[in-house]
């Protein structure tokens, strides 16, 4: 049956037209963006997951950056200390020379204080972006790779551990100084003395350094206080940190009359004792940050080179100088390997990205070439299916 006011045939072929474009532009939209699934709507399960994916492999090129600057912070540390053998070695050689009775002993120590004093730079010089693996027992932390379980990422990291290779001893020097009733000691590290209910007594502080402890006792009550790295900087004044702090702590401490001020100009710290009675005073620092080749202050003339034990001094802080680079030099390699393994996996993640939302252009070219085919046949259909009414007219002649 033939109907002027609903045409079938042009129905359909105009629905057939219509996919045949949809496909068409799909087919365009793969070739031009290079993607068959470039939004969440093309497949949003397969879009998911690229897109995880894609954050992994983002998170993966930072891990290689950190990965990158921990292996050049430990190859700092590494030659530093390989250097800082061949010095110990050096002096070694000297230490040894130094047993011949005829040796010029005067020489060989000018010698040695001079390469002493070069291990010092070297240990203070050898940071990367202001890290120092040689001069701290901090253990560092490089993220070496992002672990993903149940949807939770975690980063997983590889420790570096620091050796302090100092020379200088820790255990800064603290005097008390004599105030009424009170004698202080001659033993500058553990000075002590009384004072009576209407004295005052003050202190100086000089060379604390990191991890040393200072304490100070009067009467029964203890105040302490532990020397950061933040305040062994390099450019704050370590021994003002510290008084001020105890300063603090005293006059907070709410024992009856005791008050303390600071002299910042002569660099005291001083304790007025008003408790009416007198007052036993202690002061002492010690030293928990001992550099390992603390043993160089030794060095100082002529006599402590030639002494015998200098040969076991010098051997021992070789060992640890070797070790040291040993060390460094596994870890380093641990974080190459480490960097080579995230590199590798972050091209089998893009390839596998690809593999998922990349388009089959060979396919979409042929299948675009099709589709326009298809498209001309479609708009010919509907064409014809349009003149079929007109049909009708020749029945009315």
């Amino acid at each position: 049956m033939s109907s002027i006011n609903t045409n079938t045939s042009a129905m359909v072929a105009l629905q057939t037209l219509k996919g045949i474009n949809s496909n068409l532009a799909k087919t365009q939209s793969e070739i031009s963006t290079g993607k068959s699934v470039a939004s969440a709507k093309d497949n949003s399960a397969i879009w998911a997951i690229s897109k995880v994916m894609e954050s992994d492999v983002a998170g993966f090129e930072s891990v290689s950056t950190n990965l990158a600057t921990g292996q050049s912070m430990v190859s700092v540390a590494r030659t530093a200390t390989e250097s800082i053998t061949d010095d110990l070695k050096s002096i070694k050689q000297k230490v040894v020379a130094a047993q011949d009775p005829s040796a010029d002993k005067e020489k060989l120590a000018n010698e040695v204080k001079e390469l002493v004093s070069m291990i010092q730079s070297k240990v203070s010089g050898a940071q990367f972006n202001g890290v120092n693996l040689i001069n701290n027992t901090d253990t560092q932390k490089v993220v070496g790779s992002l672990d993903r379980v149940a949807g939770v990422v975690t980063a997983n990291t590889i420790d570096v551990a620091g050796v302090n290779l100092g020379s200088k001893a820790g255990g800064g020097a603290a005097e008390i100084t004599a105030g009424t009733g009170l004698t202080a000691s001659a033993d500058k590290k553990a000075a002590g003395g009384t004072v009576d209910d209407a004295g005052t007594i003050d202190f100086t502080l000089a060379s604390a350094a990191k991890d040393d402890v200072v304490n100070l006792r009067l009467g029964d009550t203890e105040f302490s206080y532990t020397v950061s790295a933040a305040d062994d900087d390099g450019t704050t004044k370590v021994d003002d940190v510290v008084v001020t702090n105890l300063l603090n702590q005293i006059n907070n401490s709410g024992i009856s009359g005791l008050t303390a001020t600071y002299d910042g100009t002569a660099g005291k710290l001083i304790i007025n004792n008003g408790t009416g009675s007198n007052l036993n005073v202690t002061l002492s620092v010690a030293g928990k940050g001992d550099g390992e080749l603390a043993a160089l202050s030794k060095f100082t003339g002529a006599a402590a080179l030639a002494d015998p034990t200098a040969l076991a001094d010098i051997e021992a802080m070789i060992k640890t100088t070797v070790d040291a680079a040993a060390s460094f030099g596994a870890v380093e390699s641990r974080l190459e390997s480490q960097a080579s393994f995230v590199d590798d996996l972050s091209a089998a993640m893009k390839s596998g990205i690809g593999s998922l939302v990349d388009a089959d252009m060979e396919e979409a070219s042929a299948r675009l070439q099709a589709l326009q085919t298809q498209q001309q046949l479609g708009i010919q259909a509907l064409s014809i299916a349009n003149q079929q009414p007109q049909s009708i007219l020749s029945l009315f002649k």
